[in-house]
């Protein structure tokens, strides 16, 4: 996996991020640290990229498991040490799965085997972060 990340110029604190798969993201800084706010911060994108990961497992989970899902939203909130390096802290994952007829135990451990298996990302953020976990069903 490659990608690079490239300073915009200027006086702002833009980044164009470009992907191996050829996909582009751009991010940017706080004012209070030179940016504009014009797009998520760089710790934004790590957050976003756990939970993309956690439901990209959940999903293809519940599939395998002839589940009936026809939505997962993971809500993240997480705290951030206070010196450097603000490295995550903690972080909890609350996921709303939709569906007609859904088992909760499937959800549970479709949750439980990304946690604990197959979830890259939080895996690698369990080093400097307690990672908690809830979850619901919502019927569609």
């Amino acid at each position: 996996m490659q990608c690079k990340v490239r300073w915009t110029g200027g006086a702002g604190m833009s980044f164009l991020a470009e992907t191996g798969s050829g996909h582009a993201v751009v991010m940017d800084g706080a004012p209070e640290g030179g940016g504009n706010n014009l797009a998520p911060r760089p710790m934004e994108m790590v957050l976003l990229g756990a939970g993309g990961c956690t439901a990209y497992d959940v999903v293809l989970i519940l599939r395998k498991s002839g589940q009936p899902i026809s939505g997962c939203e993971v809500r993240l909130e997480s705290e951030r040490a206070e010196t450097d390096p603000k490295v995550f802290t903690k972080i909890h994952l609350h996921f709303l799965v939709s569906g007609t007829g859904l088992k909760p135990n499937l959800v549970e451990h479709a949750i439980r085997r990304s946690k604990e298996k197959y979830c890259s990302a939080t895996a690698m953020l369990a080093s400097t972060a307690e990672i908690t976990t809830s979850w619901e069903i919502l019927t569609t």
